[in-house]
């Protein structure tokens, strides 16, 4: 017997990325309770941070055929609350070398939720004919923006972290039942690849896209590491207001990517980069350079605009290359921009502590410049109208 919300297709895929980064975004606006709680610096915490990109790497990497054997509905209902009870666990540590091994499995599981759900995404497209990835990822934001806000929430309120994120977990079952009790994995699409290798070689023309998608990157990582921190040690501010500098990205994100599309359509996928960049440059500039709490939020929300389409109008362009197969262009792309994602935003808590948290921003000035200076390389063609 199955249980759980009767919906259309793609109205489960976007659930399910909902509740996937609801679950996955609930620490972050906690973070400067746990750096209190360790007693360390922003270089020492980076480094604890780093367990959960080296488990999602490795997840990524080696966890396919796994999660085929496994089968899809199986794995995602497990996962997504496994993913939470992770968490509960991790924020136990009371040193960074335990917090590093105890986000190891943390990393592990977003992997495989990560394959599970933009497979299904991609899946999804084909059967109802219709794009929806863009609008995927707008849930994806959209479940960080809440558990960004409700995080805020709490640590006004006084709850403790470690208290929050338990009980995120009975959360994350009954959301996980109620939009995905019903799921049934979309059939797999049919394709003329051969062989994808497990790690896709780079060319030059896909090393010049992953230029263009670096800023975005960084800064976006940076904002969902660092904001919070950023928010109480330079101006002092409530919880909520260090918590919801989190969230604020996160839904001006969302709301973007519900509509890129539309822009991408009618103009094209330079314009809309180089739009996109000159947003993301002006924010970081904002929360570089900002005398006022206030001012920093603007500069985070702008942020969150600036970083919403990049990196899937690079995909776009790595897949429409005929130097290679499509597939093996887009896997080199998604590996290394990824990898530039998971690692680059922990390691900037030794920029933070040595040249001041500001920096960690900053750092993010001279990545802009380089992304406008390559943006050409994605292509002038609009995308075909398939929007839903």
């Amino acid at each position: 017997m199955r249980f759980g919300l009767e919906l259309a297709p793609q109205r489960r895929v976007y659930g399910a990325f909902f509740i996937y980064s609801f679950c996955m975004g609930s620490l972050f606006p906690r973070l400067p309770d746990l750096q209190r709680t360790l007693g360390v610096a922003e270089g020492a915490l980076g480094l604890a941070l780093i367990g959960t990109a080296c488990g999602t790497l490795i997840s990524l990497t080696f966890a396919g055929p796994l999660l085929e054997r496994i089968g899809y509905r199986r794995a995602i209902l497990i996962l997504i609350p496994l993913l939470s009870l992770f968490y509960g666990v991790a924020v136990l540590a009371t040193s960074p070398v335990a917090l590093f091994l105890l986000l190891l499995p943390v990393g592990l599981t977003i992997g495989m939720i990560e394959i599970i759900i933009n497979l299904e995404a991609d899946r999804t497209e084909h059967k109802i004919g219709r794009r929806i990835m863009n609008r995927s990822h707008g849930f994806w934001s959209l479940g960080f923006f809440t558990s960004g806000l409700v995080g805020a929430g709490l640590a006004q309120a006084g709850v403790d972290y470690r208290l929050h994120l338990w009980l995120i977990v009975p959360v994350a079952v009954i959301g996980t039942l109620l939009l995905l009790g019903r799921f049934d994995p979309a059939p797999h699409r049919a394709t003329t690849a051969t062989d994808v290798p497990r790690f896709a070689r780079p060319t030059l023309a896909i090393g010049i896209l992953v230029v263009v998608t670096l800023s975005a990157m960084i800064l976006e990582g940076a904002g969902a590491d660092w904001s919070a921190i950023y928010m109480r040690k330079e101006f002092t501010v409530s919880p909520f207001t260090s918590g919801f500098a989190v969230a604020i990205g996160a839904l001006t994100q969302a709301v973007t990517r519900m509509v890129a599309d539309n822009f991408v359509e009618r103009y094209s996928p330079v314009d809309v980069a180089r739009v996109l960049l000159s947003i993301l440059g002006l924010g970081a500039l904002i929360v570089f350079f900002s005398p006022d709490p206030w001012l920093s939020l603007v500069g985070f929300g702008l942020m969150g605009i600036g970083t919403s389409a990049i990196f899937p109008l690079a995909m776009s362009a790595a897949a429409q290359r005929t130097d290679r197969h499509s597939a093996v262009n887009v896997a080199a792309l998604a590996q290394t921009s990824f990898s530039v994602f998971l690692f680059g935003p922990p390691l900037l808590g030794f920029i933070a502590e040595h040249f001041g948290i500001r920096w960690s921003f900053g750092i993010g000035l001279p990545l802009v410049v380089l992304s406008l200076l390559t943006a050409s390389a994605l292509g002038r063609r609009p995308i075909p109208h398939a929007v839903e």
